[in-house]
């Protein structure tokens, strides 16, 4: 006879991750599409101020009895989330979104590099990194704007520190404590910001509704798979599955933004899918990260 426990649902990691890809690439298509009329910093405040909200109503963060090197973690976490959300949006204002995204993915991609231990996890890094270098090299008709590829690399280096700190604070605090914690911290360092440069759109309802739907797809729904996900498994698979990254952004350029793709592209997307794949098929042999 089957025990209570053996009924319960038990969603894969992996499948966690893959849903938090989309959720937030289809979030940064819609809040490009609002940079006519919204500045990105406003957006970025608006999406963190949404995930700081519906976290800390859902979680009840319980913070007492949390040691300094709990908070640091927590702390540390939220300035990456903050940073990494202002500087990719920065990127998107100037160049395309799966550009941007793809040049982000130098950051994870190192980590991946730096973490994997085994072989065959070299493999699929390989050829994520082919798929993106050929993906970077195509991914614009033009010159690309120095500023806006320096947005880029600084939101994947904090993406990098993201993942990292993640990881520590999944175990660190119970639930989404954690991130509940961090995205208020995200939330106030970007407020003097906001202020300046939102004005009379931080008083707009339909902004407010806008950001606050850009907030749940691009902050509340990914990160919580992804912290939740962090937990049973490496950062460093973790990372070669964010390979996923630029091919989600590029469908979401087409449909949303129509930025359609050339056919060297979807060749770069199709390397990028297939290292993907390879990751995801060893992540059941894959110990959770060590404490």
């Amino acid at each position: 006879m089957a025990t209570r426990n053996s009924s319960r649902l038990v969603i894969s990691p992996v499948w966690l991750v893959l849903a938090g890809i989309l959720s937030v690439q289809f979030g940064a298509g819609i809040a490009k599409s609002l940079f006519d009329e919204v500045a990105p910093t406003t957006i970025v405040w608006l999406r963190l101020a949404t995930s700081a909200v519906v976290l800390v109503l859902v979680a009840r963060p319980a913070l007492r009895g949390k040691s300094h090197s709990d908070w640091l973690v927590a702390i540390a976490l939220g300035a990456s989330l903050g940073v990494m959300n202002w500087a990719i949006y920065q990127s998107f204002l100037r160049i395309p979104l799966g550009v941007a995204v793809t040049l982000e993915f130098v950051g994870p991609l190192t980590l991946a590099v730096v973490g994997s231990r085994r072989a065959r996890d070299l493999v699929w890094v390989a050829l994520a990194g082919a798929g993106v270098a050929v993906l970077g090299l195509s991914g614009s008709d033009g010159a690309l704007s120095v500023v806006g590829v320096l947005f880029a690399l600084l939101a994947g280096a904090c993406w990098a520190a993201y993942i990292l700190l993640s990881a520590q604070t999944g175990r660190r605090w119970p639930g989404l404590d954690g991130l509940a914690v961090a995205s208020v911290v995200a939330m106030l360092l970007l407020t003097p910001s906001a202020i300046g440069t939102g004005g009379s759109d931080l008083l707009d309802p339909r902004i407010l509704l806008l950001g606050a739907a850009v907030g749940m797809l691009s902050s509340v729904i990914p990160y919580s798979c992804e912290m939740v996900a962090l937990r049973t498994i490496r950062p460093s698979v973790f990372s070669i599955l964010m390979s996923l990254e630029p091919a989600a952004a590029a469908l979401a350029g087409i449909l949303v933004l129509d930025e359609f793709l050339t056919a060297e592209q979807w060749v770069a997307m199709a390397f990028i899918i297939v290292a993907s794949v390879g990751a995801t098929r060893s992540t059941r042999q894959v110990a959770p990260a060590p404490d």
